[in-house]
């Protein structure tokens, strides 16, 4: 039994996209709306939380959740509620808001952010590297004059390269200091100011000791830290984009006396519209006159095309292939079923991403802990010293280097930046921040049939008869002058016998029954049984190995010539040659396998067998697919699903993780937080193995940063001192910050060697 056609696919994915972006749209009683903030300055869990409990004080907000991947957060509220009083709130609290320009939703923008950083720290480096040349005189042996000369060389360089690079650090710590809040960067700028302070005075008095590399290079590893963060959250294009890429701005109006075009925003409903074979259909409307094949896989998923005659629904984006038609319009524009699915899969994004860093999580008792170890410990030397101002400071200072978090800071934009690096070369490309920490706690893969499970593209399988090279030939012939994917299939099969095709006459396309010619002076029919039947053919024995081929899930037909059945034909969308290795790695690694298909059930429970598939769900639009994911999620954690097709948009955006097959739709991949780029099934493995690698990585990574800290902090503190005599001056402070930050990069570099698991 075919799958079930809706009236109006389209409208139930934008329902289900809809469903997915919050329970309640309209919120308690219908009266909620929504408003969307950009948020330029967010990038830690920490701001995450800032703004959520923020706004959840303000009168009329009802719910608040933040994207750190698009820097944007989606607040529902009551409807007196105006955006620019949260945006101004938020700018108040220390977190730059504007309202989001429903335009800016869709634009893909300049990462000024990115090259700005990126400026930044090239600057640092080259300040760095000079003053550490100056330095490395000093620590041979120079002295008085020419000591004190390096010193001045290295404040003129030191001190406006700091105040330059370092203003990131600067303007977040001082956005939190205003409004009586730290953040992880308030000790990072007081490490960095103190460090140049210190160098300035001991300059200024002839010291032995200044620290201006010190503080160079606090800023440079700092700066590269926030650098790769930003990088693995870089806004991904929606699949917003894409979807509106496929509404048409103009259309045929049927006018007294002719037609006109227009544009779809000029069209009212009632309006009546024109719509040739091979365009577009530029409106949602129910069809008037004519019958034609509609191809809307951009809903359903599937390949092959529908039957559409008067009284059928057809919706915006679906293609018209073999006939005219003229449609009454129910909807036009942003009031199409395609432009609200559009919308609501933004939202959808929106609402269920939100990526939290492991070492933010620490940020909120972090830098409180910081200041106090580092007053405590400058108070203490001062009372032990007797008013040793400089050994205190000094000692403050080393005990804010070796606490600030650079390592911390790398440990895990780092690994991700390699484990992503990593995947791309194993072809599976992560295009949100998130995905890598999300993949691994995976319970359950869900699958698309058509394009993810199969190649998407019929084969004839099956040909059966007397003579079926004649029968073959005569149907490819007449299949010659279609572009239907199943006539496709057999006119590449007729080919590949090496058959000569002759001319037909008198084509004609039967919609939803098949096609009729003539061809060398004989009548050719080709279509289902019910062609058969309409033409009186008697169809003989050929029914039961019909039957018996459609429960292998393939579709047969039958060619007719001279008015009696001469041969049967099956085709079948074929299974990747590595879609069972594929199943058999994620079952290798714990995972249950399931399929969700807008497919027949025989023809999903014949897949599924043979694949030995765990879950089938058959017969479903888009609806149905996310109702599926839920049920899996319920019962067994976090899934994940594959798909190909701009139908699977909805389902990718609902799944805990999703993943796209590179070649399918553009639409699909603008959804999902992962892209197969090989087209196989072996890349989800692979993207689960990796992942399961990169945050192991991670961990490791935060258990040597926050270890070091445990060990070396009482060492700058001078806990050792007066029992060992081991103190350790700001600049051995910063050369083991820096080498805790190198043990971090060479750590995560070591997921560049990860394996294909088998």
């Amino acid at each position: 039994m075919a799958a079930p056609v809706s009236a109006c696919p389209a409208c139930d994915a934008a329902a289900l996209a809809e469903s997915t972006a919050g329970r309640g749209y309209a919120g308690d009683g219908g009266e909620a709306k929504r408003i969307m903030l950009s948020l330029p300055q967010v990038y830690c869990a920490a701001c995450i939380v800032g703004v959520e409990k923020g706004l959840a004080t303000q009168p009329g907000v009802r719910s608040a959740r933040v994207n750190l991947t698009l820097k944007r957060a989606t607040v529902e509220v009551d409807q007196d509620v105006e955006p620019e009083t949260l945006a101004d709130y938020l700018t108040g609290i220390g977190f730059e808001a504007y309202e989001l320009d429903a335009g800016a939703l869709m634009a893909t923008e300049t990462d000024k952010r990115s090259r700005e950083l990126l400026m930044r720290l090239g600057v640092a480096f080259f300040g760095m590297m000079n003053v550490m040349l100056l330095s490395v005189a000093v620590w041979s042996g120079a002295s008085d004059a020419t000591r004190d000369l390096f010193h001045w060389v290295s404040a003129g360089i030191a001190l406006p390269i700091v105040a330059f690079s370092a203003q990131p650090f600067f303007t977040s710590a001082w956005s939190a200091l205003r409004v009586k809040r730290l953040n992880m960067d308030v000790p990072i700028s007081l490490a960095i100011l103190l460090a140049a302070g210190m160098s300035v005075y001991e300059t200024m008095h002839s010291g032995e000791h200044a620290y201006f590399d010190a503080a160079l290079s606090l800023t440079f590893f700092l700066l590269a830290g926030r650098y790769l963060d930003h990088r693995t959250r870089a806004v991904a294009r929606s699949a917003a984009e894409e979807l509106a890429a496929l509404e048409v701005p103009r259309a045929h109006r049927i006018v007294e006396g002719g037609e006109e075009v227009v544009s779809v925003v000029d069209l009212a409903i009632g309006d009546v519209v024109r719509v040739t074979p091979g365009n577009r259909v530029p409106v949602d409307g129910m069809v008037e006159t004519g019958e034609s094949e509609v191809d809307r896989s951009f809903l359903t998923g599937e390949s092959l095309p529908v039957f559409a005659g008067p009284g059928d629904m057809l919706n915006a984006g679906e293609v018209n292939l073999t006939g005219p038609l003229t449609l009454r319009v129910a909807a036009a524009g942003k009031d199409t079923a395609l432009h609200r699915m559009a919308d609501l899969v933004a939202i959808a994004e929106t609402a269920r991403n939100k990526y939290t860093g492991l070492a933010d999580k620490a940020a909120a008792i972090y830098a409180p802990v910081v200041h106090l170890l580092a007053l405590g410990a400058f108070v203490a030397w001062l009372v032990i010293t007797g008013g040793d101002v400089r050994l205190a400071l000094n000692i403050a200072v080393a005990v804010l280097i070796i606490t600030c978090p650079c390592a911390m800071g790398l440990a895990t934009p780092t690994s991700i930046m390699v484990g992503t690096g990593r995947g791309a070369e194993l072809g599976v490309l992560f295009r949100k921040g998130d995905a890598l920490q999300i993949m691994e706690g995976v319970k359950v893969v869900a699958l698309d049939k058509t394009g993810t499970l199969t190649k998407g593209q019929p084969e004839l399988t099956d040909l059966i008869g007397d003579d079926t090279d004649e029968a073959l030939r005569l149907a490819a012939s007449v299949e010659a002058q279609s572009e239907h994917p199943i006539g496709q299939a057999i006119l590449r099969a007729a080919e590949d016998r090496g058959l000569t095709l002759s001319e037909p006459h008198g084509f004609k396309a039967l919609p939803g029954f098949g096609l009729k010619a003539e061809v060398d002076g004989r009548a050719v029919l080709i279509g289902a049984e019910r062609l058969m039947l309409r033409e009186k053919v008697d169809t003989g024995t050929f029914p039961g190995e019909a039957a018996r081929l459609a429960a292998l899930g393939k579709t047969p037909l039958y060619i007719a010539l001279d008015g009696s059945v001469a041969a049967l034909v099956a085709v079948e969308d074929p299974i990747k040659e590595t879609t069972p290795r594929a199943i058999k790695a994620l079952h290798d690694m714990g995972i249950e396998v399931a399929m969700i298909t807008g497919d027949a059930q025989g023809t999903a429970d014949a897949i599924a067998k043979r694949l030995r598939i765990d879950h089938v769900t058959a017969e479903v639009l888009p609806r149905g697919k996310v109702k599926a994911l839920e049920s899996l999620q319920a019962e067994h954690g976090t899934t994940a699903f594959v798909g190909d097709g701009i139908n699977d948009a909805p389902a990718l955006a609902a799944a805990d993780i999703g993943l796209a097959i590179g070649t399918g739709t553009d639409v699909a991949i603008g959804a999902a937080d992962v892209v197969l780029s090989s087209g196989e099934l072996t890349g989800v493995p692979t993207a689960i193995h990796l992942s399961r690698r990169t945050m192991r990585n991670i961990r490791q990574n935060l258990f040597w940063a926050f270890g070091y800290n445990v060990v070396l902090i009482p060492v700058a503190a001078g806990v050792l001192f007066p029992a060992f005599g081991l103190m350790l001056s700001p600049m051995l402070a910063a050369f083991a910050m820096a080498m805790s930050s190198v043990f971090v990069l060479t750590n995560a570099l070591r997921l560049r060697f990860v394996k294909v698991p088998t």
